[in-house]
């Protein structure tokens, strides 16, 4: 065996996720790059991967609509990336963002997961950062 090591396509770290391995979708985690705090998880797949890398803004594909939905798009509140990483088995997604305009979460609140589940229930945790009819309308 040789000491050397081995600079083949198989042994190469993988180029980025590995969309075959969620039917074309992954999970994508946006992920409070300042404080660690967990905005929210969304999906992405290949296309809306590759738009993310080369426009350092956040950018997921929407299954309910089943297209790419640019974070902030409507809202404003978008998400610049600093970070990329790719989990151990190339199926998930953690980005590092900075989040402008305060909320992640399209119900209003900073990050999506703003309920705790406690021995009475789901209870809120968080604070609103804007109305959520007054940004998207009525149908909210």
């Amino acid at each position: 065996m040789s000491d050397k090591t081995s600079t083949s396509a198989e042994s190469s770290p993988p180029a980025g996720p590995d969309f075959s391995r969620g039917g074309g979708i992954l999970p994508a985690i946006a992920q409070d790059a300042a404080t660690g705090e967990v905005l929210m998880l969304a999906y992405m797949n290949a296309e809306s991967f590759a738009e993310t890398v080369a426009t350092g803004r956040a950018v997921y594909f929407s299954r309910s609509r089943n297209k790419l939905w640019r974070k902030g798009e409507e809202s404003g509140h978008v998400q610049i990336v600093k970070e990329i990483f790719i989990d151990c088995d190339n199926d998930a997604i953690l980005l590092k963002v900075e989040q402008v305009g305060g909320a992640a979460c399209h119900t209003g609140y900073r990050s999506c997961f703003y309920r705790q589940l406690t021995p009475d229930g789901l209870i809120t945790v968080g604070e609103p950062v804007f109305d959520p009819k007054k940004v998207y309308g009525p149908k909210s």
